[in-house]
């Protein structure tokens, strides 16, 4: 190919700009694996990383996108063939590494997992990392022997990325599910087709008075929201339950206490799915191929978009206003 479109974010003036610009095959960064991408999405961290000053970038400028599926066109190992269709998600993926936002993308190897049989280009991502994450939460609060069949589950930031495909998720598994969003009348009927059993807002979890410890209503909890409704949120588990934390759009601070640790046994699990070691991915995607894969995948699409969609598909999951996934059709 002699050039190609993507997306870059660059500075200028102190402002950052994002353009679709032409790059050839000889500006993409250093890897052993060229991608033809296919398809992106669009995530909450993907909208920080095309905002100055959010931390999420150190050096612009870059090629926005935190995923990709796509072919692989060259490959410099043995274990990646040319033809083979792939998935790169996380590690430096579009923040200090050129992303998912561009029709080529070049990678280092042990980036790449290979499409599991049972999912297509599009349909993972439609789950991109907003849904990795998701099952990796679910696989954490399994592997701490929390009892998901007894009880409930519930999911804050319902109506999000990761939050939609949690539900989903869980129901697919066959857990009863509550889901919290700000959005609960506008959102009823959208969360309880993916599962969801009962919708409340943030009012419904909070205590009316500070307590470290109040009466037990779930077994489990997915947070992608974080912030000053943890210390609720883990008053609220039963004995034995576990939290499983993904993400601080709530904010990075709150307020606890020992008690629920030591009188409950109850747990809070970090979810870092950025530097998960590849060969556990590779053990993550083959279960949201299978046993964790959505039924109705396909409409949790809000919408599909191209490169040039993307700034107002940003400043839209930055305003909260996003149900669902954001699909970029790249190719």
């Amino acid at each position: 190919m002699k050039s190609f479109s993507a997306l870059v974010a660059k500075e200028e003036n102190n402002t950052l700009v994002t353009t679709i610009q032409q790059l050839t095959k000889e500006e993409l960064p250093a890897g052993e694996v060229l991608i033809e991408v296919h398809y992106s999405g669009v995530n909450y961290k993907d909208a920080l990383a095309a905002t100055l000053g959010s931390g999420v970038v150190r050096n612009y400028p870059l090629t926005l996108g935190i995923d990709l599926s796509g072919i692989v066109v060259e490959s410099a190992v043995s274990s990646i063939k040319k033809g083979d269709s792939v998935i790169v998600t996380s590690y430096q993926l579009g923040v200090a590494h050129d992303g998912g936002y561009s029709q080529y993308a070049r990678v280092p190897s042990e980036w790449v997992v290979p499409l599991p049989e049972g999912l297509s280009l599009k349909e993972a991502m439609i789950i991109g990392t907003a849904g990795f994450t998701a099952a990796q939460s679910i696989q954490a609060l399994e592997s701490a022997e929390v009892n998901l069949s007894q009880g409930t589950v519930l999911v804050t930031g319902a109506t999000g990325g990761l939050g939609s495909m949690a539900i989903a998720m869980l129901d697919k598994l066959g857990y009863s599910v509550e889901a919290v969003s700000r959005k609960k009348e506008q959102s009823a009927n959208y969360l309880s087709s993916l599962g969801a059993k009962s919708i409340l807002s943030p009012t419904d979890i909070d205590l009316p008075k500070s307590k470290p410890l109040a009466k037990p209503r779930w077994s489990a909890i997915i947070d992608p929201v974080g912030g000053p409704q943890l210390s609720s949120l883990l008053a609220q588990l039963h004995y034995n339950g576990a939290i499983a934390l993904s993400g601080n759009a709530g904010g990075i601070k709150f307020d606890a206490t020992v008690l629920p640790f030591i009188l409950r046994g109850v747990k809070l699990i970090g979810i870092d799915s950025v530097e998960y070691p590849i060969a556990l991915r590779k053990q993550i995607w083959q279960r949201i191929a299978t046993d964790m894969k959505p039924v109705h995948l396909a409409t949790m699409i809000e919408q599909e978009i191209e490169l040039a969609d993307l700034p107002s598909a940003f400043s839209k999951i930055l305003a909260g206003g996003m149900q669902g996934r954001t699909l970029v059709k790249i190719k």
